[in-house]
């Protein structure tokens, strides 16, 4: 019999987190009438802990004894849990960047923790804009579309401005996202659907980047549902290691360090 269940309530989806026999499992809805079906066959018993943006409303609906959790709390608490769980140790000093319909940067020392920012491009701006250049409105549509499109036909890079001249920086730079999308009429979506995974990509590693400087931080831990089977973008969070010094961490279970946060 399942106690207890914990449930992160974002912007567009429902993640779930719940022990059986032993084991962590997790799950994801799409939909509240759904989400309600299966608590109801899994345990009508069983007391939620909610968080996330839409918490409080789902609060109202759910028929089974529940708890609120907020939601920063949640992510700073899930994510120490699931470090120790698939890393085995847990820093001392490091960052969390949590990638879901925007993205937030938290520092955590110890057993202190505070969020430094937040940024509106994100898991939203990914479907959204990713919906306007190629029509397809699935996440596994336009990751896999972005998969075989080559950047450099729709951004401008330092190579180009500099060429035949030698560049002052490295060439493959990005010096414009996009900024050949408009002069290379050959250039397909599947090119600019990779320029803007590398526009996401990049503008969260340059705040992170800078952050992690600041605060004397090593590692960066990515965490959220848009990093799942996105390995586009967990490639540009990956390629600036030279420039900036950073270990990126990429956990198996991110998506769901809310739902996890709250449930413990």
């Amino acid at each position: 019999m399942v106690e207890k269940v914990g449930i992160d309530a974002g912007g567009s989806l429902i993640k779930v987190a719940y022990e059986e026999n032993g084991e962590l499992i997790f799950k994801t809805f799409s939909e509240v009438d759904i989400l309600l079906t299966w608590l109801k066959d899994l345990s009508p018993d069983a007391e939620l802990y909610l968080t996330g943006g839409k918490s409080a409303h789902l609060h109202k609906f759910v028929r089974h004894r529940s708890h609120l959790k907020e939601e920063f709390q949640a992510i700073i608490d899930g994510t120490r849990f699931l470090l120790e769980q698939e890393q085995e140790s847990l820093p001392d000093n490091f960052l969390i960047t949590s990638i879901g319909t925007g993205t937030s940067v938290f520092h955590v020392a110890g057993e202190s923790h505070n969020r430094l920012f937040g940024s509106g491009i994100g898991g939203g701006t990914l479907m959204g804009l990713g919906m306007l250049i190629s029509g397809k409105v699935k996440f596994h549509d336009i990751i896999a579309l972005a998969e075989s499109g080559n950047r450099q036909h729709s951004d401008l890079l330092v190579k180009d401005i500099y060429t035949p001249g030698d560049a002052p920086l490295l060439g493959d730079l990005t010096a414009a996202n996009f900024g050949k999308a408009h002069l290379n009429a050959q250039a397909t979506n599947e090119d600019h659907l990779a320029s803007l995974i590398q526009l996401i990509g990049e503008t969260i590693i340059s705040l992170a980047g800078q952050a992690a400087v600041a605060t004397g931080s090593e590692k960066i831990v990515f965490v959220g549902r848009t990093l799942n089977e996105n390995e586009p973008l967990k490639k540009v969070l990956s390629s600036f290691q030279a420039m900036l010094p950073y270990e990126p961490i990429f956990l198996d279970n991110g998506a769901y360090v809310g739902a996890v946060g709250s449930l413990i």
